[in-house]
């Protein structure tokens, strides 16, 4: 299977970065639920694009 591959102009911005990391983290210590919360227009589905980019999953 080709690796997920996040192509964009933008790089995480304010919480993003952190959100990422914290998502990332408990996809790889096998957390069965984890909720990221934003209001419209806060950049959730790109910060879970990345999560997805990191943990290939």
């Amino acid at each position: 299977m080709t690796a997920f591959e996040l192509v964009s102009e933008y790089q995480p911005q304010g919480d993003q970065p952190r959100a990422i990391e914290e998502l990332t983290a408990g996809i790889r210590r096998g957390d069965q639920a984890q909720v990221l919360l934003g209001v419209t227009g806060s950049g959730k589905t790109f910060t879970m694009a990345n999560v997805i980019a990191q943990a290939q999953r």
